[in-house]
C-alpha cells in the first residue's frame, strides 16, 4: 500500500513544502483547519508515535518547534496546537507519523474537551494501572 506521505517526502507527489532537510519535511495540509495548517513528518516512514526512533523523534520535535514559531508568526496567530493523532480512535487517517501545527485565533473554532472527574480513590487507581506498567517495561526506557 503507498503512504502519501511518503511520497511527498521523495518527491513523488506534490506538495507545498515548506522546509526539509535529509530526515524531515514540513508542508501545507490539504485540508486545514486554518490556513497555515502544517504537517511535519519524518522522511522514513513510521506508522505512529511509539515507533519513531528517541534519536530520530528528537529532530522531530526540534523542527516542530522551530516551524510552529515560524507559522505562528508568519500567520499573526495568536497561539498554536501542535497534535498527533496516534490510530484510529485517536483521529490518525494517515499511517505515517506527523505532527499537527495548527495556527489559532480568538475567535476560530472551541476546541474543548468534555472533561472528566475522577470518582473517590479512582485517580490513584488509575495512577497505579500506570505506573505497574512502567515500572514493569521502564527497562525498555532506560535502554536495556
Amino acid at each position: 500500500m503507498e503512504c502519501i506521505f511518503c511520497n511527498i517526502a521523495t518527491g513523488k507527489s506534490e506538495a507545498e513544502i515548506l522546509f526539509e532537510d535529509e530526515n524531515v519535511a514540513a508542508f501545507l495540509d490539504i485540508q486545514p483547519v486554518n490556513y497555515g495548517h502544517t504537517l511535519v513528518v519524518p522522511k522514513k516512514h513510521y506508522d505512529n508515535f511509539l515507533t519513531v526512533p528517541k534519536d530520530e523523534l528528537e529532530k522531530l520535535i526540534n523542527i516542530t518547534q522551530f516551524i510552529a514559531g515560524a507559522v505562528k508568526r508568519s500567520m499573526n496567530a495568536d497561539g498554536f496546537n501542535v497534535i498527533s493523532n496516534n490510530g484510529d480512535s485517536a483521529g490518525q487517517t494517515v499511517y505515517h507519523f506527523h505532527f499537527h501545527i495548527i495556527p489559532r485565533f480568538t475567535t476560530d473554532f472551541d476546541f474543548k474537551p468534555n472533561f472528566k472527574t475522577y470518582g473517590t480513590g479512582a485517580m490513584r487507581e488509575y495512577a497505579d494501572q500506570i505506573r505497574t506498567f512502567i515500572s514493569k517495561y521502564r527497562n525498555i526506557y532506560d535502554g536495556g
